[in-house]
């Protein structure tokens, strides 16, 4: 698997690439890793079509995870992306990203649009993020992960043990992996993340793509909001589904952003 050090802080980034055709990055959640997009059934139908590059984000997998939040700003979490689309020769890519993996594409996109083809946000946000983290996964989750660890932050999400569903199973060991103080740092880096204006999501032209569950309560509603703020986006509910069901199961998803890839 190939590894970069980050220009920033010169910590290991992992990544690794498969399938032929425009490139593509995806970028996984908070607490999650690369593995999440094979785990969940997206690698091997996007491959077939596109260059998929899966990264670890700083803090997660097995890239580096420094234990300091202001290791995680948005500013560093872009620069580690384009670092990785640099090692591998690309250009331009389209990037697909979940929770805080969207916000960095996000990001990335009204940085450096020159870099990005297209942007597909799932279960994203353009908002304040103060609260946010107590919200998406349960109130005093930071605290808990500096003193309990990582088996009850899966606890405080119904994620113990006994779970047995491919997506709970696969979310659980995902999490698991995970270094606790790491995760820590970066959930309280991002609940202290800024909104983004309208003025530059209204000045983008990248064509973007925002989907968000229904029951995804205030993603469904932040997701509809950024797209209409921008000049060529368009925004598609996924019906039943909360902020933790976003990417499963893959076929709704896919088949709204295969054709938009095209």
């Amino acid at each position: 698997m190939p590894v970069i050090p980050s220009p920033v802080d010169g910590i290991d980034l992992r990544y690794d690439v498969t399938g032929t055709g425009p490139a593509l990055v995806l970028l996984h959640g908070s607490v999650l890793s690369r593995a999440i997009w094979r785990g969940l059934g997206y690698l091997e139908p996007l491959s077939a079509e596109l260059t998929v590059i899966r990264v670890d984000l700083r803090g997660h997998g097995l890239s580096g995870a420094p234990r300091d939040p202001a290791a995680y700003t948005q500013d560093i979490f872009v620069a580690d992306l384009l670092a990785v689309l640099d090692a591998v020769g690309v250009g331009r890519a389209a990037l697909l990203g979940y929770s805080l993996g969207a916000r960095i594409a996000l990001s990335a996109t009204l940085e450096h649009p020159g870099r990005v083809r297209r942007l597909i946000s799932l279960g994203g946000s353009a908002s304040p993020q103060r609260g946010a983290v107590d919200s998406v996964f349960f109130p005093g989750v930071i605290d808990a992960l500096r003193e309990d660890g990582m088996e009850a932050f899966c606890a405080g999400q119904g994620l113990g043990p006994e779970v047995t569903s491919r997506r709970a199973r696969a979310t659980r060991t995902a999490f698991l992996a995970a270094d606790p103080w790491a995760i820590a740092a970066l959930l309280e880096a991002t609940d202290a993340a800024p909104g983004i204006p309208d003025e530059p999501l209204a000045d983008c032209t990248v064509p973007a793509l925002w989907m968000a569950g229904t029951e995804d309560h205030p993603r469904f509603e932040e997701s509809q909001r950024a797209a209409e703020a921008m000049a060529d986006a368009e925004f598609v509910p996924l019906p039943g589904r909360d902020h933790g069901g976003t990417l499963f199961p893959p076929d709704e998803i896919l088949a709204h952003a295969l054709p938009f890839l095209r």
